[in-house]
């Protein structure tokens, strides 16, 4: 159960794209949206697995300073990639971003709050 809301922010980005074409929004922001979040999972998956490592060797304080760190980083890039298309494309196509943006953070906090929630319910290990 947990795994599959593991992604369910990326369905909801592959299911943005038929809605910004039938809506005439900027199409540019979901593509940079799409690109920022296909970033973002790289940087997430690097630090879950440094942070297990160290974890693994006993050393919570690097655990907890990959986590932070990365988690900061990725709001700062995908802020900064929405501020870039307002400015280099139009205020239409960054604010298309921004909203998509927000709905996609908000949904993948959510599903991972949810996904482990159910893990420790089962017993599973997340």
């Amino acid at each position: 159960m947990a795994n599959a809301f593991r992604y369910l922010d990326v369905v909801l980005l592959v299911l943005a794209l038929p809605v910004f074409i039938a809506a005439d929004f900027p199409i540019a922001g979901w593509l940079l949206v799409a690109g920022v979040w296909v970033i973002q999972y790289a940087i997430e998956i690097t630090a879950d697995r440094r942070s297990a490592r160290a974890l693994s060797e006993g050393n919570r304080n690097a655990a907890m300073g990959w986590i932070g760190a990365t988690t900061l980083a990725r709001v700062w890039i995908i802020a900064l990639g929405v501020l870039l298309i307002g400015i280099l494309d139009s205020k239409d196509a960054g604010l298309a971003a921004a909203v998509l943006s927000a709905i996609l953070f908000t949904v993948h906090f959510g599903a991972r709050v949810l996904g482990r929630l159910f893990s420790q319910e089962s017993g599973e290990v997340s």
